[in-house]
């Protein structure tokens, strides 16, 4: 059986980029590589893990496309479930995030919002389904 193991971001500062998600989001710290090139976070059942962009350049040996936040984000979001959207919203835009959509409730009764991490990740914050 396959598993949905982890989600790695390419990031300039990955110790600077694990603060944000652990201030700004209440994640736990799962790893760290001794010399900063590589973390994980303790997220759930899915790890969400940060690359620096100088690793990921020396596994990708025609590059990549890196994010930017004075670009559109990518097609492609992270996604956080919570009970309080407002609450973790406005946790995110103090530690760093820009906001881009107020939370909203959408016709099938969840409520949505989205914001930007400070690497330009676009990150939903949203009420569970079901």
């Amino acid at each position: 059986m396959i598993k949905f193991s982890y989600t790695i971001l390419y990031v300039k500062d990955v110790e600077k980029t694990l603060g944000f998600y652990e201030k700004a989001f209440g994640f736990a710290r799962k790893f760290i590589t001794p010399d900063n090139s590589y973390a994980e976070l303790l997220t759930g059942e899915t790890t969400l893990s940060f690359a620096s962009v100088s690793l990921a350049g020396s596994n990708l040996k025609d590059g990549f496309m890196e994010s930017s936040t004075t670009k559109q984000p990518f097609g492609i979001e992270i996604g956080f479930t919570t009970e309080d959207v407002e609450a973790t919203v406005l946790s995110a835009v103090n530690e760093g995030a820009t906001l881009l959509e107020n939370p909203k409730t959408k016709p099938w009764g969840q409520v949505v919002a989205y914001v930007r991490d400070p690497d330009g990740f676009l990150i939903e914050i949203c009420t569970p389904m079901g």
